[in-house]
């Protein structure tokens, strides 16, 4: 076992300090980047080595198995095999456990078993229809959500019914909540929900029950506290009671889970329930350089609700943090991929040093098709591929049927959604008709009279609809028909019914794909603008066959699923009003601090380097519509940002901000004092110099490769691919190129017409 001297001697001051506090309340206030995994991991290790606990005694409290696992795996290589005696795992695993012993207190039998989310949607969806509640009106997964709020509050059947159902819709959350808590119990079983809720009662009603376990667990650790619910503060509150030795490890300054539940108050108001508690601010980020840290730590200042404290870092200064604007999102798209090639050719960093960062799954779409025409790997963390998401590929289905009948599995998947009295039996009729006579599935709901008289309306109708979308498709727009379709299936008007979190994000998504299919029409290069031209297009966005078979890969995540991780290169884009912050989280102080410390944990990701980007416009609802910088980029200080002379002339508040040009040999920075600093940039290797007048290379940094126009250097044409430049002729503004296309031969452009890219 490492000795108590041994432990310490890996900790900074303040780390040692917080893991030397053994006796009575203390929270430590660990700010980004500042070791705190490190510290609750040493003090574990160090009250074993001191002997002040046996390690059976000690409790510690994740929200993550990856996180207890990694805390494991520290604990055993310190202290050895003592360590696995340490009960340390995720709130619901180790509340299961506790439940799995007691259950019999509470009625249910120690076998029972948990549903997960799909098994109680299921069970409402049951409950509504035994209960001919119409759930058109009231949608599942809307009362399952209801239902979860009510139990994170410690709120019973019985008061909610009292004090909750106020109106049509929470009355008729109250039924079904009822029932389905019945269900639960004769099935004995319970949800995840559950776990948490029945073990607070648990503890509530069975004082003996409660001792045995604050007997037990002497000590107490709750990492991550500031993500902690009312459920999850009440039982720890309830284990602490008896001897108060309560650690919670947190920073107030990353509480970004409200929506899931999560009360900042139980970190702030820590003081209240402990008023001798310790606090430790562990305040030296070991991850950022100084100029990330000083804008981070200009950010959450402007927030009145937090734990004062200060982030300093002893890492180097650092380049000025970038920030990018884009006519629209696919020029900002372009420009993001363009930077992630210069930072990989001048930094040496590879794919997987790089992360994009948004505040909405639906952000991804513009990025993921820019990367596969660059040929650049990249994986979606926090959410599946766009194309890949259930309600486009129900989009999508319609769409391919629209053009295709015959298309089977795009008729499958959609003949009965929305719900139009299709179901599984009168399918698979369907299915044998087609089988015994040889004819597609398509041709066998065209014969519905004759092979189910009684569901012949409903079918006939199906057939209706698609035909009428057919001749929509033959004089309307890939974009037109996009959003007709999504509107009069009625999916649009469905998702933006479900006021969850999970149906916004999903309305959301399909104004995406509306968005996707005005820029494939609005593209002046493509002729073709029918539905069957941008069906082939996404076609290639949707295949299989492209497999990442290493793990070198640009990463792309909310800022939410960003949260605990970090990268030498963070790319924050979409920074614009009613985006980032959203529009939902403006309307009051509460929502707008949160924003604001999602931006704060989204800047702190970063290692080297960051690039903040907007949109001077953006699609919505298939409308192309101006942009408002955010206000966030106000309120980073100027001498942290490097911002190109165009876009600080959208960005008057940014007057004094470092301005840049950039030559073919270097960059040239004018700083706040104006003085001038010149950086020279290494030659290209093994490229032979075309001269080219002064006049055509841009002096700022607009796009930010500024790579020559030279021999051997690749690019990519909006409409011929990849090529190698032959040859540069010509003056301006005429300047001709001869370029060697890959699929398409030879070309001679005109420079002035062409939408290219530099690939090196």
């Amino acid at each position: 076992m490492t000795s108590t001297e041994e432990i310490l001697a890996h900790l900074d001051e303040a780390q040692r300090l917080a893991a030397q506090h053994t006796n009575g309340p203390a929270m430590i206030i660990a700010g980004a980047g500042s070791g705190k995994t490190r510290v609750l991991t040493y003090r574990l290790a160090y009250l074993i080595a001191e002997k002040r606990a046996d390690p059976f005694q000690l409790l510690a409290l994740t929200f993550t198995n990856k996180a207890a696992r990694e805390m494991k795996n520290r604990i055993e290589a310190l202290i050895g095999s003592e360590g696995k005696n340490i009960t340390l795992g995720t709130f619901h695993s180790v509340f299961l456990k506790i439940l799995k012993v007691e259950g019999h207190q509470i009625g249910y039998d120690n076998q029972f078993t948990v549903y997960d989310d799909d098994d109680s949607l299921s069970l409402v969806k049951s409950i509504l229809k035994e209960r001919n509640i119409d759930d058109k009106k009231y949608k599942p997964r809307p009362v399952r959500n209801y239902i979860s709020g009510a139990k994170n509050k410690l709120v019973g059947t019985e008061q909610y019914a009292n004090q909750y159902a106020i109106d049509d819709f929470t009355k008729k959350v109250s039924e079904v909540y009822t029932i389905y808590q019945n269900r639960l119990k004769l099935a004995n079983s319970m949800d995840f929900d559950d776990l948490l809720c029945n073990t607070a009662l648990l503890f509530k009603d069975f004082p003996t029950v409660l001792a045995k376990y604050q007997k037990r667990y002497r000590f107490l650790m709750i990492d991550e506290y500031q993500d902690t619910n009312h459920v999850q503060y009440v039982i720890t509150k309830q284990l602490a009671e008896q001897n108060k030795n309560i650690c919670v490890v947190g920073d107030d300054a990353q509480s970004i889970y409200s929506f899931r539940g999560a009360t900042i108050e139980n970190i702030l108001n820590f003081e209240k329930d402990y008023p001798d508690r310790q606090l430790y601010k562990l305040e030296q980020n070991y991850r950022s350089t100084t100029t990330i840290v000083g804008a981070a730590n200009n950010i959450i200042a402007n927030n009145k609700h937090q734990i004062p404290k200060e982030l300093y870092t002893k890492n180097e200064e650092g380049e000025p943090i970038r920030v990018m604007m884009g006519q629209n999102e696919q020029e900002e798209a372009f420009k993001v991929i363009d930077t992630i090639r210069e930072v990989k050719v001048y930094h040496n960093f590879y794919n997987k040093n790089i992360v994009i960062l948004y505040r909405t799954n639906a952000q991804s779409r513009i990025f993921e098709d820019g990367l596969r025409r660059a040929s650049i790997p990249y994986k979606i963390f926090g959410g599946l591929s766009f194309y890949k998401r259930k309600e486009i590929k129900d989009i999508v289905a319609y769409l391919r049927l629209t053009t295709n009948p015959q298309d089977e599995e795009a008729l499958k998947r959609i003949i009965n959604y929305p719900t139009r009295g299709i179901g599984d039996t009168t399918m698979a009729k369907l299915i044998t008709y087609a089988a015994q006579y040889q004819v597609g599935l398509w041709q066998s709901l065209r014969n519905a009279r004759e092979i189910l008289p009684r569901n012949a309306s409903s079918i006939h109708q199906f057939v209706q609809l698609i035909q009428s979308f057919q001749d929509y498709a033959l004089k309307a727009t890939a974009a037109e028909t996009v959003s007709y379709i999504a509107k009069t299936t009625g999916i649009l008007k469905e998702l933006h019914l479900d006021n969850s979190i999970e149906g916004l994000s999903r309305y959301e998504n399909v104004q995406e794909l509306i968005n996707a299919a005005q820029e494939f029409c609005d593209n002046p290069v493509q002729e073709d603008k029918s539905l069957s031209a941008f069906l082939s297009e996404i076609a290639l966005f949707t295949d299989q066959d492209q497999q990442i078979e290493n793990d070198d890969y640009i990463s792309l995540m909310t800022l939410h699923a960003a949260k605990g991780l970090e990268f030498k290169v963070v790319f924050l884009v979409g920074l614009e009003e009613n985006l980032f912050p959203s529009y939902f989280s403006v309307q009051d102080r509460q929502g707008l601090e949160e924003e604001r410390r999602l931006f704060y944990v989204g800047i702190t990701r970063a290692e080297k380097l960051l690039t903040i980007s907007f949109a001077k416009n953006r699609y919505r609802n298939g409308f192309l519509e101006p942009a408002e910088p955010s206000r966030f980029l106000s309120e980073i200080n100027d001498e942290f940002l490097r911002i190109p002379p165009t876009v600080l002339e959208y960005l008057p508040q940014k007057a004094g901000a470092v301005k840049y040009t950039r030559s073919l040999s270097g960059t040239y920075l004018k700083t706040q004092n104006q003085e001038i600093q010149f950086i020279q940039r290494e030659p290209l290797p093994n490229k032979k110099l075309i001269k080219i007048p002064k006049s055509t290379i841009s002096n700022t940094v607009e796009n930010f490769n500024e790579t020559p126009l030279i021999e051997g250097v690749r690019v990519e044409h909006h409409q011929f691919g990849i090529g190698t430049i032959l040859s540069v002729e010509g003056k301006n503004p005429d300047l001709r190129l001869q370029i060697d296309f890959a699929s398409k031969g030879k070309k001679t452009i005109l420079l002035k017409y062409a939408t290219l890219r530099i690939l090196n």
